[in-house]
Formats: C-alpha cells, sequence, structure tokens
C-alpha cells in the first residue's frame, strides 16, 4: 500500500471512529443539578417527593432525555452556596436550576450581600460553561417594606446582568395556598412541590431548549 493509501486509510479510519463516540456525546442525557436550600432539597420529605425527582419526573414524562440532581442543603444561604458551588455542580453538568436567598431573607441578611453572593454564583457558574435558570425569591411580609423593597429586585436584576432566564417565584402555587405546606406553615409538602413543578414546568423545557440550542 502507498503512503497516500495509507495515509488516507488512516484518516478514513480516524472519523469512522469519531462518529459513534460523537453520536453518544449528543444522545446522552442533559444533565440539570438544582443548586438551592430546603425547598430545592425536599426539606421533610421521601427523597421521590422533592422538587428535582418530581421535576426530573414531569421531565420525562413529555419525552425529555433529562437527569436531575439535587444539591439541595436544608438551611443553605447564599453565602452557603457559594462556598460550595464548585463541589456540588460537578463537571459535565449542562444547567443549573439556581434557587437560594429565602433564608438570607428569613435571617435579615443585607440584600446587598445576598445579590453579591448570587452574583458571584452566577459568575462562576459561567465561566464554567454552564447555563443558568435562576429562580427568583420574595422577601417575607414581616421583613417589612423596606426590605422587600431591597430584596426583591435582586433576581430580575441579575437575570438581565448575566443574560440567563428568570424564573420569578419559586414558591408560586404555593405560598398564602390551603393544603400546600408543612405544618410549619413555611415549606412546601409533597403535593405542594408537584405544584411549583406544574407551574416551572415550562421555564424549565425553555432552559432545556436553550441548553440543546447551544444558548446560555
Amino acid at each position: 500500500m502507498s503512503f497516500k493509501a495509507s495515509l488516507l486509510h488512516f484518516i478514513v479510519m480516524s472519523v469512522l471512529m469519531l462518529i459513534p463516540l460523537s453520536a453518544a456525546a449528543q444522545d446522552r442525557p442533559t444533565q440539570l443539578v438544582g443548586l438551592g436550600d430546603s425547598l430545592m432539597a425536599g426539606y421533610q420529605l421521601a427523597p421521590g417527593e422533592s422538587y428535582t425527582a418530581q421535576l426530573e419526573a414531569a421531565l420525562k414524562g413529555k419525552g425529555h432525555d433529562v437527569v436531575v440532581t439535587n444539591a439541595g442543603v436544608s438551611g443553605d444561604t447564599t453565602a452557603g452556596g457559594l462556598s460550595r458551588v464548585d463541589w456540588s455542580v460537578p463537571d459535565g453538568t449542562d444547567g443549573v436550576i439556581l434557587e437560594l436567598g429565602a433564608n438570607d431573607a428569613l435571617r435579615g441578611i443585607s440584600p446587598e450581600e445576598t445579590e453579591k453572593n448570587l452574583d458571584a454564583i452566577l459568575t462562576r457558574l459561567k465561566e464554567r460553561g454552564i447555563a443558568v435558570l435562576l429562580a427568583g425569591m420574595l422577601a417575607p411580609p414581616n421583613m417589612g417594606g423596606d426590605y422587600a423593597e431591597r430584596f426583591n429586585p435582586i433576581y430580575q436584576r441579575l437575570a438581565e446582568k448575566h443574560g440567563v432566564p428568570l424564573y420569578p417565584f419559586f414558591l408560586d402555587g404555593v405560598t398564602t395556598v390551603e393544603g400546600m405546606q408543612l405544618e410549619d406553615g413555611m415549606h412546601p409538602n409533597a403535593k405542594g412541590v408537584a405544584a411549583m413543578v406544574e407551574k416551572s414546568l415550562p421555564a424549565v423545557e425553555s432552559f432545556l431548549g436553550d441548553i440543546r440550542g447551544g444558548g446560555n
């Protein structure tokens, strides 16, 4: 076999070997991580009742090949999320649903500090090339109007700054709705989580479309 023929044979075989690898990479499930606090973790709920578990089931029910990993830690603040973002979101993650800030508000942490921490988390994930869906939160009424005016706009402002999609209120469909909370009146029960998943599903599906289309 001549040198040119050998070289051509080598090139053809190399391309053929790469095709299955590329196809496999494209066919793998989309890897999502829910980075949050007890609302994401599924406080006092069975593993299959958490937001990430119910979301994964709902997405698969609509034909999406996706894995949603639960990286929620009960009691976590935005500072806690920032301190663990690198190891809580492993390499190979395609997208993160970022839900933090509720505990900051409950503890009266400065909204400016909350925004600074969320900004740093978003920056870090962007540096790693990981898409983010930002889940917003509202300050509890007992914190007063001044606190709410400083806290509530954080999420919209950060979504615009980083060019990420925003789901405005993670607890939509649960807050003030009878029968949707645990006895503490704060955390969603399994039925409440189901309502949260139903409400947020269009936003998550759109987010998946952005990821698969190469958007961020």
